[in-house]
């Protein structure tokens, strides 16, 4: 089996990592969970972190074959449709993201989301495989955060496991989000990603740990299952259950996340025009936290 070529790039405004994974044989490549910048107090949307993506892959002589998401993310707009128009790829994601879709069309009451899965030009299964070039990958769905996050087996040596697990420090992805489950993220995490070799590379998609001497994107199987401190070897299921859910109660909505879910289901495609040409993010009023308020004006 052919070892991948990894690098990685840092999406400051939303603690991001994008992946370039490269067959060296073929020079085929996958771009996993890529970002735009958004200006959210101008409504403007930017590709200078894209961009240097592009760049790098022009550089490298890589051919784009897959562009993929590990879930449908609520802290950054997904790049994917716009680098697909600049150097190709196809998007691809977890089948289970319809039900993503259909739970938010509904939040934003729009009728140009398919619901079944269609934006993306592939959705993948459970263990389904395919190849980076020569490089073989396995799916492995691993819902919790949200009901579609899959993580991505690459050549059975490195592992990008979207926003399941964190950093051995920092412990795990939230799970309050729309039929997320701290009970599935726990069987994800100690059943599928943690029964793998000890000596496994796992990927991060984020590093919040602001205080650290700079962003970290790679650890172990066996540093997650030593120092993890929500999900560490003998960490009971109602021991995990209890305590994120504790900590999801307290937190506060991601920044950006009714921006991105609208575009992130929409696979990184923006928001038909309306009848006078423009394209409009919703900001659909008190959908998020503790009930809605009826407003009397």
């Amino acid at each position: 089996m052919t070892s991948p070529t990894i690098q990685h790039f840092f999406h400051t405004q939303s603690d991001t990592f994008t992946y370039v994974v490269a067959c060296p044989e073929t020079k085929q490549c996958a771009i996993i969970d890529s970002a735009l910048d958004f200006a959210y107090n101008a409504g403007r949307i930017s590709t200078e972190f894209a961009d240097q993506v592009i760049d790098y892959v022009k550089a490298q002589g890589l051919t784009v074959q897959w562009l993929l998401e590990t879930h449908a993310h609520a802290d950054h707009l997904s790049a994917a449709a716009y680098i697909k128009a600049k150097v190709g790829g196809k998007i691809a994601i977890g089948e289970h993201v319809k039900e993503v879709q259909q739970f938010f069309k509904g939040l934003y009451n729009v009728d140009d989301v398919s619901g079944d899965g269609s934006e993306f030009d592939h959705l993948f299964t459970e263990g389904e495989t395919f190849t980076i070039g020569n490089v073989p990958v396995r799916v492995m769905h691993t819902p919790g955060h949200t009901p579609a996050c899959v993580s991505y087996v690459v050549n059975e040596e490195a592992v990008f496991v979207g926003d399941t697990v964190f950093m051995p420090d920092y412990g795990t992805a939230r799970c309050d989000f729309p039929n997320g489950s701290s009970r599935a993220l726990y069987k994800s995490i100690r059943e599928k990603i943690l029964t793998l070799p000890d000596d496994t590379k796992l990927y991060m998609c984020h590093d919040y740990r602001i205080t650290a001497p700079g962003p970290r994107h790679v650890t172990t199987v066996r540093e997650e299952r030593e120092r993890n401190p929500l999900v560490h070897d003998g960490t009971s299921e109602e021991q995990f259950v209890k305590i994120r859910d504790g900590i999801d109660q307290v937190l506060p909505a991601p920044q950006y996340i009714l921006p991105s879910l609208q575009v992130n289901i929409r696979a990184g495609y923006m928001p038909s025009p309306e009848a006078n040409g423009k394209r409009y993010l919703k900001i659909p009023l008190n959908v998020l936290g503790s009930g809605n308020i009826e407003l009397e004006f």
